[in-house]
């Protein structure tokens, strides 16, 4: 297993350097600079260029590390893993992205993803950024997984098709995804959708994309275990892009970010779902969306480098996916 044979295998022991102390990597891990070998890297994508309405996101990556520090990354005891003692997980730091063209950014994105996966042995957590960063993500995990089950939480649906003419921006991605063939026909799924849309028709073209939608009030009725179910078979052994828009969060528990929606998941409902997804084969992930700028006492930061490090745990859990 890489790393084994030295000490780089997990973060700097909070009982020995403070957690507000020490390198500025996600929870003070190992530099990919450090290794010869990895499991797992986390990569920040500092790119805000194709939201829509609050910019700030490409401030993500540097919140969600400075958050991360008070993580205490040792056993998560709900999936029953140590993550960062299991595997070799170590910080990529950040893809040196241009702010000034989607489509150049897309294409330094999924060079640098493509690098990191390798032949696909590799897995990759992203920090975003706008959503924008999971379409280059998608481009460089499918030409070595072929096509995958997205599964999707967020409050907006993302398969709109062009937002002032532009057609990547973070709102249309996943039409993109369906169009270019990345995404196994009738196996992706969104979670915590809410809100208004633009037209009745959008829910139209998201099922003839080959979507199905959890809204965030249906869990309401039909409860987080029979939701889990239903992510599990739409998936089934697919490889699995797991995509977190923190805004699908309440803004309650998610402030900083985008473009909010009222009426979100709380914290908990969100960890619970995705510690129940052990056993899903996810080759790849991401958590975007945060904007420190508009956040307050690193509420928004916090729940989001929560949800990267269970992601790592779902990974570890499931091995080989």
């Amino acid at each position: 297993m890489p790393g084994t044979d030295d000490h780089i295998i997990g973060a700097i022991p909070s009982t020995q350097v403070p957690r507000y102390a020490g390198k500025g990597t996600f929870a003070r891990i190992a530099d990919i600079a450090e290794v010869t070998d990895y499991d797992i890297a986390i990569l920040g994508v500092p790119f805000d260029g194709g939201t829509s309405y609050r910019p700030g996101a490409r401030f993500g990556p540097l919140g969600v590390r400075q958050a991360a520090r008070a993580l205490r990354p040792g056993y998560h005891v709900e999936l029953g893993v140590a993550p960062l003692q299991e595997v070799q997980i170590v910080d990529a730091g950040d893809v040196a992205v241009t702010p000034y063209d989607i489509a150049e950014a897309c294409t330094q994105i999924q060079d640098r993803v493509s690098e990191i996966v390798g032949d696909g042995r590799r897995r990759v957590v992203s920090i975003g950024g706008d959503h924008t960063i999971a379409l280059p993500n998608l481009r460089a995990l499918h030409a070595v997984h072929g096509p995958i089950a997205l599964v999707h939480f967020d409050a907006h649906l993302d398969t709109w098709d062009t937002y002032f003419g532009a057609p990547v921006t973070h709102g249309t991605i996943f039409r993109r995804a369906f169009e270019e063939g990345l995404l196994v026909e009738d196996h992706s799924i969104h979670i915590g959708i809410r809100g208004p849309i633009y037209d009745r028709m959008d829910l139209n073209d998201d099922a003839r994309m080959g979507f199905r939608i959890i809204r965030a009030g249906d869990l309401d009725v039909m409860g987080i275990e029979a939701a889990v179910d239903v992510i599990r078979r739409r998936v089934g052994d697919a490889p699995v892009y797991l995509s977190v828009d923190i805004d699908v969060l309440d803004p309650a528990f998610a402030p900083g970010t985008g473009t909010p929606e009222s009426g979100g998941l709380t914290a908990r409902e969100l960890l619970r779902m995705l510690r129940a997804l052990t056993g899903i084969g996810i080759v790849g992930a991401d958590v975007v969306e945060v904007a420190p700028a508009y956040d307050h006492a690193e509420i928004t930061s916090l729940a989001a480098a929560t949800v990267v490090y269970d992601l790592l745990g779902l990974m570890v859990a499931t091995p080989g996916a």
